[in-house]
């Protein structure tokens, strides 16, 4: 069996059992490992039938069953153990061959990692894969960097297994050198933590100000799944808000604890935009938002602030707010998308990747969290202008988001007066007016910071850099 698998996967946890069975289903033969050597035994008994698999109890038989180049995944825990895998396996391979890092690794790690291996001649490919254990069995998106050389060797294996677009294309595309591919998902992520925010905030409203049930919200989120809001994240908020819980008959949502927990990607993508100079304020508010639920000493300890309680609505009125929050929920998503991708842009300046826009947007089409049907739009405005500076410009999405700047000011104020926590509603909307705005007050904190510190300022009349004597004359002084 020396040398007869095409791939090989160790680590085969949920994420790592389930991207081996793909790979196997689809016709590759596969070699698996695992450092407890029972989990390997038990993915061949319970799915061999699936296909082709060769079991390895050691790296150095799990290497020797691999064809050359080899192609080994690695799906195992972010950080120390991910290197401490490929301590073990490098002295193992030769010139030409790949590593796959399959996790949610950080990307300054995958750029780490890719320049000690090109060192020695080892391709190493950090990939993003979204859509959980279930796309991992039955197709994810994937979003791979390291070389264009390895993508080569590797591409093809990936586009058979990857979730298909409604066009049949494979959801896979070689993003970009070294961590591109573990960028393009932290951002991902990112959209996603403000997606899911954002459509917690539409429930919230639907219950607290609409006065719905948590059935009849399920109902109008299947509404609104068959029309532009059609996404993942909206068809299984329907299925969440429908469940009853079996012990006590109550609505699933009102028995789960409202604290939401989070892996730390939604938090890497605020840190890294703030490095970048990126404003995600949307993003960053569902991240902030996930940690305020987790404070329930604070929250307990603030009950009894003063403020309004929301009073429900008639059933004609309830029925045009619900028709308001839908289009501020739009609005809000598209903003989400906006900060991402300018994001991925800002990225792929820095580290000189060249990242292609339309070709991550045609990758998150199908088989990824996030995926939605306006992805295929999305994808379509990066195609027909490249060098488009925000989703915001492009014409169809600017008329949208227009048409529904009315209703998303409404559902904000109304919110605002009702005492309905919307973070992400609000701060989508204060960007999308920020960006329209002709002048913003940073002129003033400009002013403020030359007035204590002598940071100087720019005038809108003339170029250069100049200095007011705030503490003499308050004279004009060009800044050297």
């Amino acid at each position: 069996m020396s040398g007869t698998a095409q791939i090989g996967v160790t680590g085969l946890a949920v994420m790592g059992r389930n991207l081996a069975r793909n790979f196997a289903r689809n016709g590759f033969t596969v070699a698996v490992h695992n450092r407890t050597a029972a989990k390997t035994r038990a993915l061949v008994e319970e799915f061999g039938g699936e296909g082709s698999f060769v079991p390895a109890e050691s790296a150095e038989e799990f290497v020797a069953a691999l064809e050359r180049p080899r192609r080994l995944v690695i799906m195992v825990k972010a950080g120390e153990a991910t290197d401490a895998v490929i301590q073990e396996f490098a002295p193992l391979l030769e010139k030409g061959d790949v590593i796959i890092d399959g996790g949610n690794a950080h990307f300054a790690d995958t750029r780490r990692r890719e320049r000690e291996l090109r060192e020695r001649g080892i391709h190493f490919v950090g990939t993003g894969i979204s859509g959980g254990e279930e796309g991992a069995l039955h197709g994810p998106s994937i979003m791979p960097g390291g070389s264009a050389e390895s993508y080569a060797s590797l591409g093809p294996l990936l586009e058979r297994i990857a979730a298909k677009a409604p066009d049949g294309a494979p959801t896979v595309a070689h993003i970009g050198p070294d961590g591109a591919g573990h960028f393009v998902k932290m951002v991902h992520n990112g959209i996603e933590y403000a997606d899911m925010q954002l459509i917690a905030e539409a429930y919230d409203l639907l219950r607290s100000v609409a006065g719905y049930s948590p059935a009849r919200i399920a109902e109008t989120f299947r509404e609104w799944n068959r029309g532009r809001l059609g996404s993942y994240l909206i068809d299984i908020t329907a299925e969440v808000l429908a469940h009853t819980d079996a012990a006590t008959g109550r609505p699933f949502v009102d028995i789960v604890a409202d604290r939401a927990e989070q892996k730390g990607t939604g938090r890497w993508t605020v840190q890294i935009a703030l490095d970048l100079g990126v404003p995600v304020s949307g993003i960053a508010e569902a991240v902030f938002a996930r940690s305020v639920s987790g404070h329930t000493a604070l929250r307990e300890a603030s009950r009894g602030l003063p403020g309004p309680s929301p009073r429900p609505l008639g059933e004609e009125a309830a029925a045009r707010f619900a028709a308001r929050v839908e289009q501020a929920l739009y609005a809000s998503k598209i903003v989400s998308y906006t900060q991402g991708f300018h994001q991925i842009a800002a990225g792929s300046e820095e580290y000189g990747w060249n990242v292609d826009l339309g070709s991550v947007a045609a990758i998150w089409r199908a088989g990824c969290i996030i995926r939605a049907d306006f992805l295929d739009r999305i994808r379509e405005a990066y195609d027909s202008r490249p060098g488009l500076p925000s989703l915001l410009s492009d014409k169809r999405f600017a008329e949208e988001i227009g048409a529904a700047q009315d209703d998303w000011r409404e559902v904000v104020a109304t919110a605002a007066r009702e005492g309905v926590p919307t973070p992400g509603f609000s701060a989508s909307l204060a960007y999308y007016d920020a960006l329209r705005a002709e002048r913003l007050p940073a002129a003033l904190t400009q002013g403020q910071r030359d007035f204590f510190g002598a940071h100087t300022y720019r005038r809108t009349d003339r170029p250069g850099a100049f200095h007011t004597l705030w503490g003499g004359d308050r004279s004009e002084v060009a800044a050297g």
